[in-house]
């Protein structure tokens, strides 16, 4: 199965350590396909410091196709996080660096190379709003992670070209969860699914509701949990699972990244 991860990239630059992580959710959902043993490919834009390099480095090393990626003079996204028992604390940001001024349209450039994957994942901080209508006419599945500080008014729009839509709601009521993925889902997603943190994950599919539980463990660090569950979810439900055990390989997977430093490791200090 070949699946594409559109978008973000950067370094999480952990200051209680001095030691800086690749991350971004299209990255990682590239990186936990391969760990999934998906064919998988990275799309994005990179700077040209000594982040990105390592990102880069670290992506080939995996096994990840990135011959598509774009390079440009700049600094590299990066973010600013610190870890309290065990659970992940955003600081600051540059706000994708580079990928602020450079568009994104050179990802369509290449349409007969985007079509050979049955998956694309892309999300909120990929700068690829606009690319939707065009990624929606693709043979693939289309998936898109609204990450917690969606706002509904721009959000809904979207989803009339979405097979998958994820929504970070660990911050809202159950009711206020099941009124979104409601309208997610009216607004055209096939599938609408909250991640609700230590609650776990709900899913409304237009007919029925779904519930997963997260599993107890003592974690490490949390920061890709989100991206572990949405990727194996999608794995798992595009090659044939139910939706059942679709949401339980994502538990799982997203249980077995929290006990790892960072996204996926593979550190350096900045």
């Amino acid at each position: 199965m070949k699946v594409l991860g559109l978008g973000d990239n950067v370094i999480d630059r952990y200051t209680h350590t001095g030691i800086g992580y690749p991350g971004g959710n299209a990255l990682n959902f590239s990186v936990y396909a391969r760990l999934l043993s998906a064919n998988a490919a990275y799309l994005g834009v990179f700077g040209d410091d000594r982040g990105a390099e390592h990102i880069r480095r670290v992506l080939q090393a995996r096994g990840v196709d990135i011959s598509h990626c774009l390079v440009v003079a700049g600094e590299n996204g990066h973010a600013s996080l610190t870890i309290e028992q065990g659970e992940r604390r955003f600081l600051a940001s540059n706000a994708g660096g580079i990928r602020q001024t450079t568009s994104m349209n050179f990802v369509l450039e290449d349409i007969p190379w985007l079509r050979q994957f049955a998956l694309i994942h892309t999300g909120a901080y990929s700068y690829a709003d606009d690319l939707l209508p065009a990624l929606d006419i693709l043979p693939g599945r289309l998936s898109y992670d609204f990450s917690d500080d969606f706002v509904i008014e721009r959000a809904l729009p979207l989803c009339r070209h979405l097979d998958y839509g994820f929504f970070s709601c660990a911050e809202q009521s159950l009711e206020d969860t099941r009124t979104l993925l409601k309208a997610a889902q009216q607004a055209g997603c096939r599938l609408a699914i909250a991640t609700r943190g230590a609650e776990g994950a709900l899913l409304f599919d237009g007919n029925q509701w779904l519930s997963q539980l997260p599993e107890l463990i003592t974690p490490v660090d949390t920061l890709g949990a989100g991206d572990a569950f949405i990727t194996a979810f999608l794995l798992a439900h595009s090659q044939g699972q139910t939706l059942a055990a679709s949401l339980d390989q994502g538990s799982r997977f997203a249980a077995q990244i929290c006990l790892m430093e960072g996204a996926f490791g593979e550190g350096i200090n900045y």
